[in-house]
């Protein structure tokens, strides 16, 4: 488990890092950033809140303009933000922004070339815990996910697939429905194939339909969002949680579009959100 510090900074009292190592499952290396609140540095382990980045971005989005620390560093959550895919002059990409490098879409590939690298899943949910558990001061017992669009859908899928991982779950304007909207169905075609029963996995309202559970999920959404009707369909989670008996608090924020001011206008609630989840 090798691991390399690109950079650390000072923030409200922690530790903010960006760290490179080899990766057994992309076969690259990769990059991720961790927040470590003042807490920590007493010995004491702290709850671990990841953070799925969306379509074209890397940790440093989030790391830039995610606006978390301050509230990080209050409820001494560390705050963990991996890749959205592997990088290298040897992984495949696609033209397009929603294919390839910067939309790993959160899955393990199955079709060539994507198989090679694209285990994405694999990644976040098995290697980098391992790392962040043998590195830093994290309560593996105390965990939270949330995330972006496509890292939205990640961490709603993640958390229905991996039951008591995770004490709670959220999301910013997520793809809640990848099978039924463009851009799923071009990722999932790329990476799993045309067999759409393989699809379901890796969506979150199939997941749901399909009996998998969570105790209950918050979800922020903008109206000003461009990807809202053909790409976001949260109407779709509000109907397989129903169905379900999920509660979800699905938030409709006026005027708000898919960017960071949106993100970091509502990250402290979401962070309040999880710490209380994470306290129980």
């Amino acid at each position: 488990m090798t691991l390399e510090t690109v950079s650390t900074n000072r923030s409200h009292g922690g530790i903010q890092g960006v760290y490179r190592h080899p990766s057994r499952e992309t076969g690259t290396d990769m990059t991720f950033s961790v927040f470590v609140p003042p807490q920590a540095e007493a010995g004491e382990k702290r709850p671990v809140v990841w953070y799925l980045s969306g379509l074209t971005c890397t940790h440093a989005n989030v790391t830039e303009k995610g606006e978390y620390r301050r509230a990080c560093a209050e409820l001494g959550l560390i705050f963990v933000a991996p890749d959205t895919s592997p990088r290298g002059d040897d992984v495949p990409d696609d033209e397009g922004y929603d294919f390839g490098k910067g939309a790993g879409f959160y899955v393990d590939a199955t079709e060539a070339p994507w198989s090679k690298h694209f285990r994405m899943e694999s990644y976040v949910a098995r290697e980098l815990p391992e790392l962040i558990a043998a590195h830093f001061p994290a309560d593996m017992a105390r965990q939270a996910i949330t995330g972006h669009s496509m890292g939205g859908h990640g961490a709603l899928t993640l958390a229905l697939k991996n039951p008591g991982r995770f004490k709670s779950v959220s999301a910013f304007a997520p793809i809640v429905a990848p099978a039924r909207v463009p851009w799923g169905e071009k990722a999932l075609t790329g990476y799993l194939g045309s067999d759409r029963a393989a699809w379901r996995r890796y969506d979150a309202a199939a997941l749901i339909e399909d009996g998998a559970r969570v105790p209950d999920i918050l979800v922020d959404q903008g109206t000003a969002d461009n990807f809202l009707a053909e790409q976001l369909r949260p109407e779709l989670l509000a109907e397989a949680c129903d169905k379900a008996g999920i509660p979800l608090i699905l938030r409709v924020r006026e005027g708000y579009d898919h960017s960071y001011y949106f993100i970091s206008t509502f990250m402290e609630d979401h962070l309040r959100w999880h710490a209380e989840r994470l306290a129980r």
